[in-house]
């Protein structure tokens, strides 16, 4: 095989992974389209504004929770890393770098946001990627564990033209169930339990803080599905809500959109338009985004903006 066939192999892979993309995002549309093409707004709207009092600040309460909780997971990059920074820094930019990924995507959020403002706050690569990795790990040890469980446990309440769809859900949850427990065995087990990748140095903590891991990834998705559920005004049980809710991440992370847009929708609708009207549906997603993403960037934007006049302060002040 010649030098250019084994260049050729890595573009022809980028491009059938954009096709794909393509083609999923495509689909996705049209499937949206047709789900709210009939959609009657005026009804939209007044859903929206016939959430109560009570069921707003519950929501806000929510999201609280799971903003901090994920957050938290930098906190346990902490204790992994042995690094020495304060809490209530360490919460500060996590919480600044969930708002920003969730809003504008993992490159952004996750990787460039946690990279500059953990480097300014004294931190090494090294560290900031073992941080990075710990937090990774925790919200998908998390989603598989759940999801797993949901699927292969058959909570999820499929539409009746999708029952077909059923058995294969629950060999896809029986599987990742698999791969969640092979991790916290190697994390109990494993003798050999460091690797050396380049300059990164990559080890298997315990099993106890594997456990902790996969409580607080589990439970974060839980409260968002908590959110969702309680803004529906019809209750759709919340193992289907949460089923749903982990089927779309997943579909957000293939089709590369920033916050799943339009992914959480089209799912959803087709998901759950067989239970209550299109309308109501919609104002509850729209509900749900505007608590969980729009409401935490605009706090996270102004906290950037302290966060990052900190920084110039401590430069010049060492100078």
């Amino acid at each position: 095989m010649n030098n250019e066939t084994v260049r050729s192999v890595p573009r022809g892979r980028r491009l059938l992974r954009r096709l794909v993309t393509l083609a999923l995002v495509s689909l996705l549309a049209v499937l949206l389209f047709n789900l709210i093409r009939h959609v009657d707004w005026r009804e939209v709207w007044q859903a929206l504004r016939g959430f109560s009092l009570a069921t707003l600040v519950l929501g806000v309460a929510l999201v609280l929770v799971s903003h901090l909780l994920f957050s938290a997971f930098d906190l346990l990059g902490r204790a992994y890393t042995g690094h020495q920074l304060p809490t209530r820094q360490v919460l500060r930019v996590a919480f600044v770098c969930y708002a920003f990924n969730l809003n504008l995507g993992s490159w952004v959020g996750s990787v460039a946001m946690r990279y500059r403002l953990y480097s300014r706050l004294g931190l090494d690569l090294s560290t900031i990627t073992r941080i990075l990795s710990t937090s990774i790990i925790t919200n998908w040890l998390g989603y598989i564990l759940m999801a797993g469980l949901v699927f292969a446990l058959g909570l999820l309440e499929l539409p009746e033209h999708w029952r077909l769809g059923s058995e294969g859900l629950r060999i896809v949850g029986v599987l990742l169930l698999l791969a969640g427990v092979a991790y916290l065995l190697a994390c109990r087990f494993a003798t050999h339990r460091t690797w050396h990748w380049r300059a990164h140095r990559i080890t298997l903590p315990s099993l106890r803080f594997a456990l902790l891991q996969a409580s607080m990834g589990a439970l974060n998705w839980c409260l968002m599905a908590l959110l969702i559920t309680l803004l529906l005004p019809e209750r759709a049980g919340f193992a289907t809500v949460l089923g749903i809710l982990l089927i779309s991440a997943i579909a957000g992370v293939v089709t590369h959109i920033p916050a799943g847009l339009g992914v959480l929708e089209a799912i959803f609708l087709a998901m759950l338009q067989h239970q209550m009207p299109a309308s109501a549906l919609l104002a509850a997603l729209i509900g749900y985004r505007a608590l969980y993403f729009l409401l935490p960037l605009l706090v996270a934007c102004a906290l950037y903006l302290l966060l990052e006049r900190r920084a110039g302060a401590r430069f010049q002040a060492s100078r």
